[in-house]
């Protein structure tokens, strides 16, 4: 089975906007037998879910009144993935699975192990240009533009379908997906262990950044904030 090679995989132009298009969103996996991470073709959709629960703390005599939102863990990142079914490529296949021509797998009890996605945002060549961020990479495809690289690490399938309708001759795939894992592909990992010295956005310490709730003048610093909007919108 060969990931890029063919009529099928023969790639075009796209628009170059400041805006995000699909057409620049590229996946890559590991396929079967392969220890190399390979563009999947074919991809109708890639979405991906994020979810937590937040609980909100109250006190009984103080009213209808929130003292605080505590947030939960998270949970699992899901993916939704669904592309066209190919003879020699199977959804399954793809992600690294010896599915269809590959071998005997055909349920999720067969999956003995974990697989790894790899997703690459490739910029424009205006956003490469303007840039100031240093968190993007140098895009796979070798065209020299940067890319917004995510990793999704130890991934499980938990559903898989497919459907055959007399009314359409084409075949898709689709599979939902928990992944143990995400991570930006270009920090090291010591850095997530030690999360609290690094700054994710939002620290009421650093600049007056995040919620004035923190700064222990919430009052003072909504008012400035309300009176600068209505200065600027004058």
């Amino acid at each position: 089975m060969n990931l890029s090679e063919g009529y099928i995989y023969r790639k075009g132009m796209t628009p170059q906007t400041r805006t995000v298009v699909s057409t620049k969103n590229k996946v890559y996996a590991k396929p079967a037998g392969q220890n190399k991470f390979l563009q999947i073709g074919l991809v109708a959709s890639f979405e991906v879910s994020d979810s937590r629960a937040v609980e909100a703390v109250r006190g009984i005599g103080y009213g209808d009144q929130i003292a605080e939102l505590v947030p939960n863990a998270s949970e699992p990142i899901t993916i939704s993935v669904t592309r066209s079914a190919l003879y020699l490529a199977l959804l399954q296949q793809v992600f690294g699975y010896k599915a269809g021509v590959d071998g005997l797998v055909r349920a999720l009890k067969h999956h003995r192990w974990p697989f790894d996605i790899k997703q690459e945002i490739v910029f424009s060549e205006i956003s490469t240009r303007e840039i100031n961020g240093g968190a993007a990479v140098t895009a796979s495809d070798g065209g020299g533009l940067k890319a917004l690289l995510t990793f999704f690490e130890a991934c499980w399938m938990t559903s898989t379908s497919s459907s055959f309708t007399s009314d359409t001759s084409l075949v898709q795939e689709n599979c939902e997906i928990s992944c143990s894992d995400i991570i930006d592909g270009k920090s090291n990992y010591q850095q997530y262990v030690q999360a609290f010295r690094v700054d994710t956005g939002n620290n009421p310490f650093i600049g007056g950044q995040g919620s004035s709730r923190f700064t222990g003048t919430a009052g003072r610093n909504l008012a400035e904030s309300v009176n600068a909007t209505q200065t600027q919108t004058a």
